[in-house]
């Protein structure tokens, strides 16, 4: 089970993507988390007929029930968050974003929030490449989002991969972004092995550092078609196998962030006793 396996390499939370409880038994999922000591975060995204970005009234409220049903899904595992796409589709657009698709999207997540406070869950959105989604594409337009729920309660979930795609600084964005970002991937450009791609990573990381995330959530993110699931593989574009034994994935990835997040502390240390 993937549960035991993160932590077998020491990681202290899974990230489930596309829960369908009607699938699983989530109280025993939720006891085989808590007693291997596990926190569970939730990701997703919506389908086209349940599209909370959409002009049709009908599909709006096909997702706000959607996002309801998924929220208490969370609860009733445990877990602490839900993260991911709850504010689109997921997947390409043909058109660009309308304001009134802007606005039905910010006054379901106001209202899911709610349900998730209710719920004891954290609601973070994530900002994501433009063949993810047409809505939220850079940190500057997740605080926009945000301003428009009116809730303070909703946050940002930001990812190396898609802000290396979008971002013109992605440091600078995640500085842009400060307190609001609660959630954060580590993603290569490629979305394999930490370190063996493009992603300026000492960069991120003092970013991070500046931001104070010391207490916030890191989690290592990466696909490959030979373990993914083939829904997600799909809508994600994932064409060929990056990797095929997650096992040396997952122990270099721990390795990789707690060596590099100690060195971007240091330096800053270093830097701020100059």
């Amino acid at each position: 089970m993937a549960i035991e396996k993160s932590a077998e390499h020491g990681f202290r939370m899974i990230e489930l993507a596309y829960l369908r409880p009607e699938l699983f038994d989530l109280d025993r999922l939720a006891k085989k988390a808590q007693a291997l000591d596990v926190e569970i975060v939730v990701t997703m995204g919506l389908p086209a007929d349940a599209d909370v970005s959409s002009e049709d009234k009908a599909v709006v409220a096909n997702g706000r029930a959607l996002l309801s049903d998924a929220v208490k899904a969370v609860r009733d595992i445990g877990g602490i968050r839900l993260g991911g796409i709850p504010y689109s589709m997921h997947g390409k657009y043909e058109t660009m974003p309308t304001r009134t698709g802007w606005m039905n999207s910010a006054e379901s997540i106001a209202a899911i929030a709610e349900i998730a406070k209710e719920c004891g869950v954290e609601l973070v959105l994530e900002v994501v490449n433009r063949f993810e989604s047409n809505l939220l594409n850079t940190t500057a337009q997740g605080l926009k989002f945000i301003e428009d729920t009116g809730r303070d309660d909703v946050f940002l979930h930001l990812d190396t991969f898609h802000m290396n795609i979008e971002e013109a600084s992605p440091p600078d964005a995640i500085r842009l972004a400060g307190d609001k970002c609660r959630y954060f991937h580590f993603n290569e450009n490629y979305r394999g092995f930490l370190g063996t791609g493009t992603i300026d990573f000492p960069s991120i990381f003092a970013a991070l550092v500046d931001i104070g995330y010391d207490d916030r959530d890191i989690v290592f993110e990466s696909f490959s078609s030979a373990i993914v699931d083939e829904g997600l593989s799909r809508v994600c574009g994932i064409w060929r196998d990056t990797w095929d034994d997650n096992n040396p994935l997952a122990a270099h990835a721990r390795q990789f962030i707690e060596q590099r997040w100690s060195e971007a502390l240091r330096r800053r240390h270093v830097n701020m006793s100059a």
